[in-house]
């Protein structure tokens, strides 16, 4: 029997999480009342939780950014402004308005606005073209976008019926009728629908040439995700949180839907820094932060004495995802912060495959750990059958997050018997630990040799003098592929190519050797800190 909270079994599971974490406490019976009427009208959503926190904590403060606080009680009645504001403009069930916003409570409030009026978001990744950005509007038949200011010259191109709002602009005082601000503060004429659709929610793929594919998102039916969450991670309710990860990202999306159920303050900065990254925690007592691995490596290069400075023992958790952290660091993590690391392995199609735990990364910092209560996942062979432990294959995820498809048609997923291929190929060890060897599509052939990228990379990223590696096969008439491999290197830390090669031969084998050996100052990311290895490999060392 299933109950609009998910199964007896997951319902039972989920409210002793719940309880653990805080969520589930004493309410006055008249506050305790709003919650059947704010999920009847817009069902398991953000959006509800921020209703309820508005009647169960009215003056907490629900976001601190750059400009301030703001409470539970005002994001209810500003985004309940703007969200009148937008249907005077034309925007209700069917449009679509897209986001292009670095962290700050402008994008949060535009996705509850947009969601008391049945609209469809999209969440527009920051680093895209201007020739991406007008090709995605098009794509998605973006009716209204919501940009900061600077990030104007972002939609050059994209067509002039497409209507701007600005979420962000220098100074304040001053708000023109298209910001954000303005809106919020002129209100509009019409009352908002009773019981709105559910609007859908498209993020876009971390592609890195042509347009980026919009994955849409499910709608929550349950409270099965947040029981994936807890399971693993030991989250605490009404705490503040560090969402260093960009809002548009998967899992910076995840930290706004988790947060908002957990009523946590949510603690945003524009633009990532590390050192102020620490000041925020410890100015205001974090107890969690989500990130991206690049974001944590960033803050390990902090001299000793900046990391010093700041008091961050309030932080309970650091959940990090979105890419490989070197095995190396993870443990440098471990030993600078103490055991809070938590590592997400995932994708923007499945959400979450696994959760490694700090003292399994303690183990085995390469794993990806476990995966947590509602998840199946599978290694399987090329004939679609299980493997055994050990064995590598291609990873299949089961959960009831998985995307609902590529948006216009584009693009296809492997499926196999309801489970979604992630497009990596990984293991289980003898003691159910998953790990990840690398893309699919990044396997090199040399030699008559199949060579995972990822575990020479991680072989050269614990080479000493070496901060972080890449590994891409290079077109090689002679072998099929040769191996590449660039290499940024410690300040003032002094490594040549034949000590490359001869590390690799040591401890791997002959033909997983690169041929070729660049140092490089920096590795090419995409600003959520991917490595883009097609900018690599285009020249011959």
């Amino acid at each position: 029997m299933k109950t609009p909270f998910g199964t007896p079994t997951e319902l039972a599971n989920g409210l002793r999480l719940l309880t653990g974490a805080g969520v589930v406490a004493p309410v006055p019976p008249h506050r305790l009342a709003m919650f059947p009427t704010a999920l009847y009208r817009y069902g398991f959503t953000p959006t509800t939780a921020y209703v309820v926190s508005r009647w169960r904590h009215p003056d907490r403060v629900a976001i601190v950014d750059d400009r301030g606080t703001v409470t539970f009680r005002e994001i209810h009645e500003r985004t309940d402004r703007l969200a009148r504001a937008l249907a005077d403009r034309r925007v209700g069930p069917g449009s679509r308005v897209a986001v292009l916003c670095r962290n700050h409570r402008g994008p949060i409030e535009t996705m509850l606005a947009t969601a008391k009026l049945g609209a469809d978001v999209v969440l527009l990744n920051t680093g895209l073209s201007p020739a991406q950005m007008k090709a995605v509007a098009e794509e998605q038949e973006i009716t209204t976008v919501v940009a900061d200011a600077d990030l104007a010259d972002r939609l050059e191109e994209v067509p002039a019926d497409v209507q701007r709002v600005w979420a962000w602009t220098e100074g304040s005082g001053c708000w023109g009728d298209d910001t954000l601000e303005g809106l919020i503060s002129a209100d509009g004429s019409q009352d908002l629908p009773s019981k709105p659709p559910i609007g859908k929610t498209i993020v876009l793929t971390s592609g890195t040439t042509g347009t980026p594919k919009g994955a849409e998102r499910p709608s929550i039916s349950g409270i099965g995700p947040i029981n994936a969450i807890l399971s693993r991670i030991p989250l605490a309710a009404r705490e503040p949180a560090l969402v260093s990860a960009p809002l548009f990202h998967t899992w910076g999306f995840a930290a706004f839907q988790i947060g908002s159920l957990m009523g946590s303050t949510l603690v945003l900065r524009r633009k990532f820094d590390p050192e102020d990254a620490l000041a925020a925690i410890a100015h205001h007592r974090c107890t969690s932060m989500f990130a991206v691995p690049v974001m944590l490596q960033r803050i390990l290069e902090l001299d000793d004495d900046v990391k010093a400075k700041y008091d961050v023992s309030s932080l309970a958790t650091v959940t990090a995802t979105g890419s490989a952290m070197p095995p190396a660091k993870v443990t440098e993590f471990l030993d600078t912060f103490g055991d809070k690391l938590y590592m997400l392995y995932g994708s923007t199609e499945v959400s979450w495959a696994s959760i490694a735990k700090p003292e399994e990364l303690r183990s085995e910092p390469g794993t990806a750990g476990r995966p947590p209560a509602g998840t199946m996942v599978k290694i399987l062979g090329d004939d679609d059958r299980e493997v055994a432990n050990g064995e590598t294959g291609r990873i299949f995820v089961g959960n009831e997050m998985l995307f609902t498809g590529y948006t216009g048609g584009r693009g296809e997923t492997e499926e196999v018997d309801g489970m979604l291929g992630t497009g990596d190929l990984g293991h289980f060890d003898r003691h159910g630990l998953l790990f990840i060897s690398g893309r699919a599509d990044d396997m090199i052939v040399s030699g008559g040799e199949n060579i995972h990228a990822g575990e020479v990379e991680n072989l050269l990223a614990e080479m000493q003098g070496v901060k972080e590696a890449a590994v891409v096969g290079v077109d090689d008439d002679e072998d099929e592929q040769r191996l590449a491999a660039y290499l940024v290197l410690e300040s003032g830390a002094s490594v040549d190519a034949d000590a490359v090669r001869d590390h690799v031969k040591n401890n791997l084998a002959r033909f997983a050797s690169p041929r070729d050996v660049e140092f490089l100052d920096e590795l090419p990311r995409n600003n959520t800190g991917k490595v883009l290895k097609s900018e690599l490999g285009s020249s011959d060392s």
